[in-house]
């Protein structure tokens, strides 16, 4: 740990491609062929180009005040990771689409908000939604390293991959916007006003883009199909109880994002995706120039 007390983390760039593995994947990729699973996966993946666009330039805003080279260090690190979760979810939604998926137009208008966001907004106000968000993702990232019934709901290997290999990525730097945040003297009361809006403007906006995907789908109409797709998502642990209150833990006065100490689970799927005998090794690319 630093003497401004910011710990000591690895945030690793790792450029990785799953373009060409993508191409096989059938239009209901989630386990069983599962429909509302399927339009779940697609509408968070059509979120994450611009959402990660926009995480890097909140965080880039205030760089110049980072005075602690451990925090400057993982901000650099961050902002790697961030471009390339970024470049593969816009892969991704680009094989979506081709399957009938309305994920370009989620991914336009993710970017016409975030604009409208950073317009009318302070930057002190978008480094906190940086913050907040990134706990979202540090949450669901647990879950999918944690619960081997979580990562199965994915069903395709390549979709269960790209987005494990997020969750691995999104837990090594799950405190670094929060440190920025908190280093820039960013107040306690923005921090939580934003998350408890966040919390609700979020999950009643991918719920409606779950809604609009699936009207889409012919599938849907099926007799008994979407039904049944309901009582399994029902049953998932994507909606547990504790998963809301790992969420909501973020509104306590002394939150910080390392009280839930993931270090061994980090390492282990390291060793898993990128040890000696990772199963992504084959997906690393060598930088160019």
């Amino acid at each position: 740990m630093t003497r401004s007390g910011v710990p000591t983390r690895t945030v690793p760039t790792r450029r990785l491609s799953f373009e060409d593995s993508l191409q096989h994947m059938p239009r209901h990729f989630a386990v069983d062929e599962d429909l509302i699973l399927s339009h779940l996966a697609a509408a968070l993946s059509s979120v994450f180009p611009d959402g990660e666009d926009f995480f890097v330039r909140s965080v880039r805003q205030f760089r110049d005040r980072i005075t602690d080279p451990e925090l400057r260090r993982q901000v650099a690190g961050f902002i790697g990771q961030e471009a390339m979760h970024g470049r593969q979810h816009r892969a991704l939604n680009d094989r979506l689409d081709q399957l009938g998926y309305p994920t370009k137009r989620f991914e336009r208008l993710t970017r016409r908000g975030l604009a409208l966001r950073e317009r009318f907004l302070p930057a002190a106000s978008n480094l906190a939604a940086t913050a907040a968000l990134e706990h979202f993702t540090a949450t669901l990232a647990e879950l999918l390293l944690t619960s081997h019934e979580a990562r199965e709901l994915f069903g395709h290997d390549e979709v269960r991959d790209l987005f494990v290999w997020h969750a691995l990525e999104e837990s090594e730097h799950k405190a670094v916007a929060f440190d920025v945040y908190k280093a820039v003297g960013g107040s306690e009361r923005m921090r939580v006003l934003t998350m408890k809006l966040l919390r609700f403007g979020f999950v009643t906006g991918m719920a409606l883009q779950i809604v609009v995907s699936l009207l889409g789908d012919p599938a849907t109409y099926r007799r008994g199909a979407l039904r049944g797709s309901w009582r399994r998502f029902r049953r998932s642990p994507l909606v547990s109880r504790e998963l809301w209150h790992q969420l909501r833990d973020y509104d306590r006065a002394d939150f910080h994002p390392e009280d839930r100490v993931t270090t061994e689970l980090v390492e282990r799927w390291r060793e898993e995706l990128f040890g000696s005998a990772g199963r992504l090794n084959e997906k690393l690319v060598a930088a160019s120039g």
